[in-house]
């Protein structure tokens, strides 16, 4: 992948057990975020604590050893999977790592053998950066799925795989 300043970054993408500092640091500054940009009660972000759970899988993206992102896939039934948590550094920004994230993300789907993948995110300008990358990736508009709610603030978005 080719950096802002035309240099190759290699992309270390990895299951991640969300014990260490750096990913809580990064996690705490995403749930910060999210609340900073969203109305209360319409944060769908999850803490570390549910990232953990069995029907979860999270990773981390690393440059040269250092943490540049996150991102995470959840198991809603044997046929779709929802994107959670994802997060670049801010120091890693316009690096492509949620664009890599994302590649990978959608390459774990497929080896699940879902049949759709899906997301929940806001709609205010903060998140354009965001849809533009989804759009990018083949996402489009949907109405609410799992347990979401048809709500103003909410873009849900979904691809076939």
């Amino acid at each position: 992948m080719t950096g802002e300043n035309s240099r190759t970054v290699s992309f270390d993408i990895r299951q991640d057990d969300l014990i260490g500092p750096g990913i809580l640091s990064l996690l705490r500054y995403h749930l910060q975020e999210m609340h900073r940009h969203s109305p209360p009660g319409n944060v769908h972000s999850l803490a570390p604590e549910t990232l953990r759970g069995e029907d979860v899988t999270f990773y981390s993206v690393w440059i040269s050893g250092e943490l540049a992102g996150c991102g995470a896939l959840k198991r809603l039934d044997s046929h779709h999977g929802e994107l959670k948590a994802m997060r670049t550094a801010p120091a890693h920004l316009r690096r492509g790592v949620g664009d890599a994230m994302l590649r990978h993300l959608i390459a774990e789907g497929r080896a699940r053998a879902y049949r759709r993948l899906s997301l929940e995110t806001g709609r205010p300008e903060p998140f354009h950066a965001a849809h533009a990358l989804y759009r990018k990736h083949g996402f489009a508009p949907c109405p609410p799925f799992a347990d979401y709610t048809d709500d103003p603030f909410s873009l849900c978005m979904t691809r076939t795989l």
